[in-house]
């Protein structure tokens, strides 16, 4: 994949970094542990088939419940680059490990709440656990494996991810039919404990005794908190003000941010890197990505129960299809990332990923059943190729030693893409569809916002090419 240049202010590698690059008898072993801690944050799917029966349960309206969602959204999203951080200085086995502790004993706190506020604080403290063991996700599985096998344990990654989004929406509607909705709480109780008691088999570098930007890591999860919520209140029925305002005030303290990191030695991000348009752009691409992916969990359900008139099963069957291409599309990631470097594996799955967006705007209530399993699965494996290879670039950008921060990164830009596609993607399906009643209106709004959301991606990444060294160097 050839060598990657270093960031200026960047230190040689110590013995620290060698001893967090130290490897398992059986690295495959280590990297299914790190597998079944960083599921717990993609098997939260299946709260969304619990909605319904939590909203009877605390008798709340139906806006109500969506706090379910943001609050534990702002809290992983806005702490994500900051527990990375840690885990680069402390360890990140360390943190990861705190971070099951915290998922267990939050997912049996929701289990077990007996009203809708300490709900939604125990939800908050689940959301903590989250970012800590999901933010040193990927930094563990490349210290389990040589230096020239990293493309492989990103891909082992990304499966692992891929798969647990694909099992949690079916085992949730299985649990609730059994014992109620808390059990899609409580089954991952064992889960994190069982990663928690494994996890000791993982490889633990020698603290890092640089020091920690305490100020740096507040302001930047206030910032991540402010813009996230900006982006959510974007979707609710509120003056046009308020997410403005807040956006406005995100950016404010971002602008601040940059300046004291550059004045300070071991900043959490070197601002330095966003100068670079071979960095800016992948990450820039990855974030609208997952925005316009994100139109088949928000509006392919709809379109399968209500068009083709699917069960829920059969609808929760077709949609588990993306995921299981994302299972596939990773290893396949990691044989092309190999054969043809990292960015013309990112830029291909891009392209691929867009153009099937496209063709699934254009399925109709005649659309045959295989023909959209294909594009699903097609899709699904796109976006493998994407995280796996995106994820690559960025985890080879930033020094070795910085590997949580990196892993932060690339899972940051997916947070920010699913949530502000959640806004614009209901936007275009309602500007699309207005004026047409029923089924016909509902296929016009959803043709337009998966034709934009296709197409916007592929114009994007046409303006990319201007700056040809962010996808055309190995």
């Amino acid at each position: 994949m050839g060598s990657h240049p270093r960031v200026p202010g960047q230190k040689p590698l110590n013995s620290a970094d060698r001893a967090d690059s130290a490897a398992l008898v059986r690295p495959a072993f280590g990297l299914a542990i790190v597998g079944l801690g960083a599921a717990l944050a993609p098997l939260d799917i299946a709260v969304n088939v619990a909605l319904p029966a939590i909203t009877t349960h605390f008798g709340l309206a139906l806006g109500d419940v969506q706090w379910l969602v943001i609050c534990y959204v702002l809290v992983y999203g806005s702490l994500m680059l900051v527990c990375g951080k840690l885990g680069d200085l402390v360890g990140h086995r360390l943190v990861f490990r705190v971070g099951l502790g915290l998922s267990a004993i939050g997912c049996a706190a929701c289990a077990m709440a007996p009203s809708w506020p300490l709900f939604l604080w125990a939800r908050a403290g689940q959301g903590v656990g989250t970012a800590l063991a999901l933010a040193c996700g990927p930094a563990l599985s490349t210290s389990l494996y040589p230096e020239g096998q990293r493309t492989r344990a990103l891909a082992g990654f990304t499966a692992s991810q891929a798969l647990a989004s694909t099992v949690g929406p079916l085992l949730a509607g299985v649990l609730i039919e059994i014992w109620s909705w808390p059990a899609v709480y409580w089954f991952r109780v064992p889960i994190a404990l069982v990663a928690l008691a494994l996890s000791g088999l993982l490889p633990a570098p020698r603290r890092d005794d640089r020091p920690f930007d305490v100020f740096g890591a507040v302001l930047l999860a206030c910032c991540m908190s402010t813009l996230l919520l900006a982006l959510v209140l974007s979707q609710r029925t509120v003056s046009t003000w308020q997410p403005l305002l807040l956006a406005g005030g995100a950016l404010a303290g971002i602008a601040i941010f940059i300046r004291h990191e550059n004045r300070f030695d071991e900043p959490i991000l070197r601002p330095v890197l966003f100068a670079d348009s071979a960095f800016v752009i992948p990450n820039l691409i990855s974030v609208l990505a997952n925005l316009a992916s994100f139109a088949i969990l928000l509006l392919t359900p709809y379109y399968l129960v209500n068009v083709l008139g699917l069960s829920a099963i059969g609808s929760g069957l077709m949609i588990a299809l993306a995921f299981v291409g994302g299972t596939a599309g990773a290893p396949l990631a990691a044989r092309l990332v190999s054969r043809m470097g990292q960015r013309p594996t990112a830029f291909a799955g891009v392209v691929v990923i867009g153009v099937s967006l496209m063709a699934l705007g254009w399925t109709t209530k005649t659309t045959p059943l295989p023909l959209l399993v294909v594009l699903l699965l097609i899709e699904g494996s796109a976006y493998g190729l994407l995280v796996v290879a995106y994820t690559d670039i960025v985890t080879g950008t930033l020094a070795r030693r910085d590997r949580g921060v990196a892993g932060a990164l690339a899972l940051l830009t997916r947070t920010l893409g699913v949530v502000s596609g959640a806004s614009i993607l209901s936007t275009l399906q309602a500007y699309g569809a207005a004026g047409r009643p029923g089924v016909e209106g509902f296929l016009a709004g959803y043709r337009f916002a998966f034709m934009t959301a296709g197409g916007g991606l592929l114009a994007a990444l046409l303006v990319s090419c201007f700056w040809p060294r962010a996808w055309f160097r190995r």
